[in-house]
């Protein structure tokens, strides 16, 4: 499948955040965003699942566009910055719900056993946030979009979650975006760089550098 996010432009109160936007992403692959804080990454990505309506816009799936927003199908998952999973809902039945299995989950996430009739809210930040992008990165889907996947999680577990990601791009398209820019490159096939409130494709790391989205040497 592919998935393309064309000629968007949006405004708040009259001032242009994002314009000509083009956006491509594939089965297979990990297409990320990489942008400054405030930049428009969120909004873009709010689009592109269709909770934000933009002035202007054309979403294609495969080459056919797209007359209603991407949520209204039964083949996306999204993971926004915000907790989604209510905080009295125990993990068991949250797990029930996404047709998950808690054993699978606990082969890679050992420390969470004994959460499993515990309710959302008897986690950390971390936790939370950690049980959620699992849950987004491995239900039923065919398109993932993932916004802040990384934060408030360990270095132990995202390294985990990098290796999900990799295992699920071969029969998902996944559009990522996070300010950990480090482990975006390191887990993507296509990268854009939003920047001016337009996205630039990036051919080459040294790119992000003559754009000043990272100093010299960083890399």
């Amino acid at each position: 499948m592919k998935f393309e996010l064309d000629n968007v432009e949006l405004y708040f109160k009259n001032r242009r955040i994002l314009n000509g936007i083009y956006l491509k992403a594939e089965t297979g692959k990990v297409t990320a965003i990489l942008g400054r804080n405030g930049c428009g990454k969120s909004s873009l990505l709010n689009i592109a699942f269709g909770s934000l309506k933009p002035k202007y816009m054309l979403i294609r799936l495969d080459n056919i566009p797209l007359l209603k927003p991407l949520y209204k199908t039964k083949f996306v998952k999204y993971l926004s910055q915000y907790d989604f999973i209510p905080n009295g809902m125990k993990l068991s039945f949250v797990f029930k719900l996404y047709d998950l299995n808690w054993t699978n989950f606990i082969e890679n996430f050992e420390g969470f056993s004994k959460y499993k009739t515990a309710r959302f809210r008897a986690l950390s930040g971390g936790e939370r946030r950690l049980i959620e992008t699992y849950i987004i990165i491995k239900s039923d889907s065919k398109i993932v979009i993932l916004d802040e996947p990384f934060s408030h999680l360990s270095p132990l577990h995202i390294e985990i979650v990098k290796q999900m990601i990799k295992e699920e791009k071969e029969h998902k398209i996944i559009i990522i975006s996070d300010h950990m820019y480090k482990h975006i490159i390191d887990s993507s096939d296509d990268l854009y760089l939003l920047k001016n409130g337009t996205t630039k494709k990036i051919e080459n790391l040294k790119d992000l550098e003559d754009y000043n989205y990272l100093i010299s040497n960083s890399l």
